[in-house]
């Protein structure tokens, strides 16, 4: 039996964040006083997620599992994670900041992991250490170009567009997608920055994006055939393609196919949800999988219509992207 909501969305793809922790310090992820990290012991641990996919695999059908953070590559061990998760028979990718997979993209591959998104806002080294807090745009060059070597393919390059930060840069990241063979993914600024000072003008919106992109690099759209977020489009040279995520403008809730697990075990149904449901008890006070499995299914159920960005009931959710999972 598939997870299915209120509205007949099917879930099958389950994003896992494994740590809270990061090796940068993003202007837009973390408050400006630093986060508190959790205790190690709240974290669930390598057998506890790996118990959670199975439920999800063999009780729901979920069929594709994302790891993100924080920073998943600074969790200790992350090889054995993946190989626990990539013999359950799922789609396994991961998200990044590429900080350090140029050291683990080839163990990361070799233990099965098919796929990497790596985060990268900026080409711009001074204004890169400025969002980021550290200076290390060569390494996570470095780290894409390790992906793309390791056959982590496709590797996609997540550019947050922001109004006034680094919106000059649309086109010069498309140069950089078609000179290292990656995809780069244009997502529309959301209201999860951990300063809370999101506002609507900030955002560059998808249409706007592609414009600038065309007029140096004509592109051609293709058809959406699948539940994925992005809208895609190829250039029209054949030289690769780029997506953009429209989450502010062009919401894509209906479509929806996503469920959330936070490094503390906390199940989420929505990015921008306002409720948690406690599996990290559950697993450990001795709950069977039905228990488990139940909690999930009834989370799904309630689940809302949308996030309603922009609209004049939205409310921002307690947590910032960082303590949810990317």
């Amino acid at each position: 039996m598939p997870l299915v909501d209120s509205f007949g969305r099917v879930h099958r793809d389950l994003r896992i964040s494994i740590t809270d922790r990061c090796n940068f310090r993003c202007q837009y992820c973390m408050p400006a006083e630093g986060m508190v990290w959790q205790p190690r012991d709240e974290l669930l641990t390598f057998e506890e997620i790996e118990r959670v996919v199975r439920i999800a695999v063999g009780r729901f059908g979920v069929d594709s599992v994302r790891i993100t953070g924080g920073e998943p590559t600074v969790r200790a061990h992350l090889p054995l994670l993946i190989d626990r998760l990539s013999r359950l028979g799922v789609d396994l990718a991961m998200t990044t900041n590429g900080a350090t997979l140029g050291l683990l993209a080839s163990d990361l591959a070799a233990a099965g992991l098919g796929r990497v998104n790596v985060s990268l806002d900026s080409l711009r080294p001074e204004r890169f250490a400025t969002i980021t807090g550290r200076d290390g745009l060569d390494r996570v060059i470095a780290g894409i170009d390790a992906a793309v070597a390791a056959g982590l393919a496709p590797v996609k390059v997540n550019m947050v567009v922001m109004r006034g930060v680094n919106d000059d840069e649309v086109v010069d990241m498309a140069t950089f997608g078609r000179a290292h063979g990656v995809t780069i993914r244009y997502i529309e600024f959301m209201p999860l920055d951990a300063q809370g000072d999101w506002e609507r003008s900030d955002v560059v919106d998808a249409a706007a994006i592609v414009a600038a992109v065309h007029e140096v690099y004509p592109l051609v759209e293709v058809p959406r055939t699948t539940a994925a977020p992005a809208q895609q489009w190829t250039f029209a040279d054949g030289v690769g393609s780029i997506g953009v995520i429209p989450t502010v403008t062009q919401s894509f809730c209906s479509t929806c196919d996503r469920v959330r697990l936070t490094a503390d075990g906390q199940f989420r149904t929505c990015l921008f949800a306002h409720d948690d449901h406690d599996l990290r008890a559950l697993l450990r006070s001795g709950a069977d999988d039905d228990s488990v499995a139940a909690v999930m299914a009834t989370a799904v159920g309630a689940k809302w219509a949308g996030h309603q960005i922009g609209q004049v009931h939205f409310i921002r959710p307690g947590r910032s992207m960082s303590q949810i999972g990317g």
